[in-house]
């Protein structure tokens, strides 16, 4: 860990969390802007002593992620504290997609309505909470573009400077929606991950910035688990029989299965199973590669896709994914640009939803997996939709080209005639 990281802070101020905890060793550590175990240099994950809780208790909480405050590593006020107020997005019944691709029951998480439309603006609110309670002054963060715009918003709510480090190849909406609100941006030459070698290397340095998915990593990654939540209480308080999650990094797929077995564990849901599948883009699929390979060791690879926002060629949780989808008896498989920008087209048609590249990458994923026969059509099944397609424009691979006419209605029938007739969409 950082010779120059804060203080460890008492743990009241963190809710119910008590202690960090190594998933490689098991060692465990008082609370504090720690990310990584000093025996074995295994990822840290914040561990809790957990009250007593009631689905009512729960429901009358406000409608965001501070519903499920108990289960955070946040102080018990937060909720009243200036934040984006993120969470409780749709669950959307997809009765017209689920028929396309011959399912029975499947759902659609929505994460575009998010204060700035993707699940980020959930991890970093927690992140910046625990971050506050431990006296830093910046909110930072290496990004494939959605981290940007979320930490920026948060941090210009709290009142605090931003610094968002990106990949100088980002989509310009992105770069775009992370300049308004004002923060320090940096464009970095390379990948992802030469970025997020960069912040690292600034957070051993900068003893009063929090960089959200590095130092303070292990609280910024609890905010995934807000997702299982969700959809568990949307569900009636019961958990989907599967779920088709994308993998960037791979911690909001680890960390919805973490909720599911968190609410089971406190006899909120039945412990019934679950089975999880991860999405990757060809371009970047170091964990279906391994998985398909039997590997317990994810190699890294140059990200080379449309998908950004999951271009992560190292991911941090790659490993934690093998574990959790092999547990489960899910897979990770992964899929071609062109399929990805079919399946953003067939959610837009079928279901009114205008997913990212990453929505596109999860629905190809899970029409592969029905045509291999690892995802069962006859299941209820969740598919996350993490983020909003105007962020991703130029990836819809749609440039229309209409004419306008002349404004008679002699002019609008010749139109119409040559408009053809709706087709159903495509299975």
């Amino acid at each position: 860990m950082s010779s120059s990281a804060p203080a460890s802070i008492p743990a009241s101020r963190f809710g119910h969390a008590d202690r960090l905890s190594c998933r490689e060793c098991g060692q465990t550590y008082e609370l504090g802007a720690h990310h990584a175990c000093a025996e074995c240099f295994g990822p840290l994950e914040v561990g809790y002593d957990y009250p007593s809780l009631s689905r009512e208790s729960i429901t009358a909480g406000p409608p965001s992620i501070w519903r499920y405050a108990s289960l955070l590593p946040v102080p018990s006020d937060v909720a009243t504290r200036p934040n984006t107020e993120p969470g409780f997005t749709r669950l959307v019944r997809a009765d017209r997609l689920a028929n396309a691709l011959g399912m029975r029951t499947l759902w659609v998480k929505d994460e575009r309505a998010n204060p700035t439309h993707s699940f980020k603006d959930r991890v970093v609110a927690v992140a910046l909470a625990a971050a506050l309670e431990m006296g830093h002054k910046v909110l930072a963060c290496p990004s494939t573009g959605n981290l940007a715009n979320a930490v920026a918003a948060a941090a210009a709510r709290a009142g605090i400077r931003s610094v968002v480090l990106i990949p100088a190849g980002l989509e310009p909406q992105k770069i775009i929606a992370t300049a308004v609100y004002g923060g320090t941006m940096v464009l970095v030459d390379g990948t992802y991950d030469d970025v997020n070698r960069l912040a690292s290397e600034l957070a051993d340095d900068r003893e009063d910035w929090a960089f959200v998915n590095v130092n303070v990593r292990p609280y910024y990654a609890e905010g995934s688990k807000t997702i299982g939540f969700e959809i568990a209480e949307q569900l009636g308080w019961r958990l989907p029989e599967q779920i088709v999650v994308p993998v960037a990094s791979g911690a909001q797929l680890v960390k919805i299965d973490k909720a599911f077995r968190e609410l089971a564990a406190l006899g909120l849901v039945d412990d019934t199973p679950c089975r999880v599948f991860g999405a990757q883009a060809s371009g970047c699929a170091p964990v279906a590669a391994a998985f398909r390979a039997g590997h317990d060791v994810v190699q890294p690879v140059r990200p080379d896709t449309i998908a950004r926002s999951l271009a992560i060629g190292n991911p941090a949780d790659g490993p934690y994914v093998l574990d959790v989808t092999r547990r489960t008896g899910g897979a990770v498989a992964d899929v071609t640009d062109d399929e990805i920008v079919a399946a953003i087209g067939l959610l837009a048609t079928t279901e009114g939803v205008f997913g990212e590249t990453a929505a596109g990458v999860t629905l190809a994923t899970t029409r592969r997996l029905l045509e291999t026969g690892q995802l069962d059509p006859e299941a209820e099944t969740v598919i996350i939709n993490s983020g909003d397609g105007l962020k991703t424009l130029d990836a819809a691979g749609l440039n229309p080209e209409v004419r306008p006419i002349r404004p008679t209605l002699e002019a609008f029938a010749e139109f119409e005639s040559s408009v053809p007739p709706r087709k159903a969409a495509d299975a």
